[in-house]
């Protein structure tokens, strides 16, 4: 068997190489995901990480491990330094180790990741392999719910235009991240034996075969309901002066503006999130001036806005990032999933008021709970997702399948322009893909977008430019199996097979 080259050195030497190559293995995966979207990319790092891990004791594996996620997560989602630095108003040393500690913590998943892969499964041929694709997906999947999750960065993300994409209607992203990492640690395996593994040959080739043979297959058909007519407005605002109070009246009228032409054809239309910087009791007469235009349409006006709940006994005051629907529609949905720093401050009695990054403007929200309606417009069902939900892919599932139209609304402004709010479309397309639905993505500064039940763009807005986009929505028939069953059958499998490893170890020992 062919050791890894760096295995021939010894020490310290050994030690800061394999950190080295693990950083930028990780680092490589943002070249297979949006904007670059240069695909093979992400086969060739995840076959570099399995390389060096092929020898590497659970400590070792565990250090590499940790280091792949710095450079994963350094390189993928180092955006936030933007929010902190731009809009937190941290002073660049300070911006630069909070985003820093972020993605070290960050890299704590893949170090216990790749721990358990070196101690648990990797001894055998299909350790090495199957193993080694099993455990990868779970320490994904573990970053979709552990502490309140961040399901960013995903393999399977890189895959949404190739023909792996067939498989996301059947086990969404991780699905594809599995098929992914098998084909990485099927080539790192060839490589360190210097033969091929005919049965792991075939097991990988048919699994790409299959994505190409149902890439086409119609989970889905057209409803046979007229098209919907759909209207977004972009108001590009900048985040700088948006929660200032001298700016509350020229944003309504702005909105207001820029949506008196739509009343007269658009079935909805769709403001992003927080679009009303103001809370809703407060602007209670302005919305029922923008209900009364809606219903002469008639038409739906759904938007974003802070939301203000008093407990019966007025003991209890909790807030809210919602979406309401106005004039023909119906209903209010309250964000469950919300973000760190962002929206809520975790150790609050202890962060809060010791930088302006922990007392950015709303960041007070309480959760919404997990058994609210969607929205109703122009007679159809809306599954509502406010900014980062949209990112979770059991979350949008279990909308389904009574959910006909997906709408997730934004404010990506937070992230300037980096690659933070293309990566995020990207995983609307994914979602859409999965569920096999339209998707609706309005958002304050870009983009903005109507994508298919295929995950394709059909129209989409420019960055930071104010505007209107238009287009059509259709409903459709039928549900995809990720819709009924989320990605529960590919988290059962891989366990299933990680288990059926160690026994296989334990008892040939």
């Amino acid at each position: 068997m062919h050791r890894p080259f760096f295995a021939y050195l010894t020490g310290w030497r050994a030690a800061v190489l394999g950190c080295l190559l693990a950083t930028l293995s990780g680092a490589l995966v943002t070249l297979s995901l949006a904007p670059f979207d240069y695909w093979p990319i992400g086969i060739v790092s995840t076959s570099m990480i399995a390389y060096i891990m092929a020898t590497a004791t659970p400590q070792q594996a565990a250090i590499r491990g940790w280091f792949y996620g710095l450079g994963l997560f350094g390189a993928g989602t180092s955006w936030v330094y933007v929010s902190i630095h731009i809009y937190g108003n941290a002073p660049v040393p300070l911006a630069v180790f909070l985003t820093a500690f972020f993605c070290a913590g960050l890299g704590l998943f893949t170090c216990f990741t790749f721990y358990l892969y070196a101690r648990l499964v990797r001894d055998n041929t299909l350790g090495h392999t199957v193993g080694f694709a099993c455990i990868f997906v779970l320490g994904e999947w573990l970053r979709s719910w552990f502490l309140t999750g961040f399901p960013w960065m995903y393999l399977g993300y890189g895959h949404l235009q190739t023909v792996l994409g067939g498989w996301a209607p059947i086990g969404g992203v991780l699905s594809i991240s599995f098929i992914v990492a098998l084909t990485a640690g099927y080539l790192s395996y060839c490589i360190r034996q210097q033969r091929i593994a005919h049965r792991q040959l075939l097991l990988v080739a048919a699994l790409w075969t299959g994505g190409w043979a149902i890439a086409d297959y119609p989970w889905v058909k057209p409803a046979a309901q007229k098209p919907i007519e759909i209207a977004m407005v972009q108001a590009d605002i900048s985040q700088a002066i948006k929660w200032n109070r001298d700016q509350y009246w020229p944003t309504l009228n702005l909105y207001n503006t820029l949506s008196e032409p739509l009343w007269q054809h658009a079935d909805i239309v769709v403001w992003p999130e927080a679009a009303i910087p103001g809370y809703y009791h407060n602007a209670t007469n302005f919305l029922n001036n923008m209900e009364s235009k809606a219903r002469q349409r008639p038409s739906t006006l759904i938007t974003g806005i802070p939301y203000r709940n008093v407990s019966d006994d007025g003991q209890t005051i909790t807030i809210h990032n919602s979406v309401v629907a106005l004039g023909n529609g119906s209903g209010v949905y309250h964000k469950q999933r919300l973000v760190p720093f962002g929206e809520y401050v975790p150790l609050e009695q202890w962060l809060r008021g010791l930088i302006d990054f922990f007392n950015l403007p709303m960041s007070s929200f309480t959760p919404g709970s997990s058994d609210q309606a969607g929205l109703n417009a122009a007679n159809i069902t809306l599954a509502p997702f406010i900014c980062y939900e949209i990112v979770y892919p059991d979350l949008v599932a279990s909308w389904l399948p009574h959910a006909d139209v997906l709408i997730t609304i934004s404010n990506d402004a937070w992230f300037g322009r980096s690659i933070g709010p293309l990566q995020h479309l990207q995983m609307a397309q994914m979602r859409a893909l999965e569920n096999g639905r339209y998707l609706i993505r309005a958002t304050g500064s870009g983009v903005s977008a109507i994508i298919d039940p295929q995950g394709n763009i059909v129209n989409r807005s420019e960055q930071f430019k104010r505007q209107v986009l238009t287009g059509q929505i259709q409903t459709v028939e039928g549900n995809t199996p990720f819709s009924r069953f989320a990605s529960w059958p590919v988290v059962i499998l891989c366990f299933s097979l990680c288990i059926a490893s160690l026994l296989h170890n334990r008892f040939r020992g």
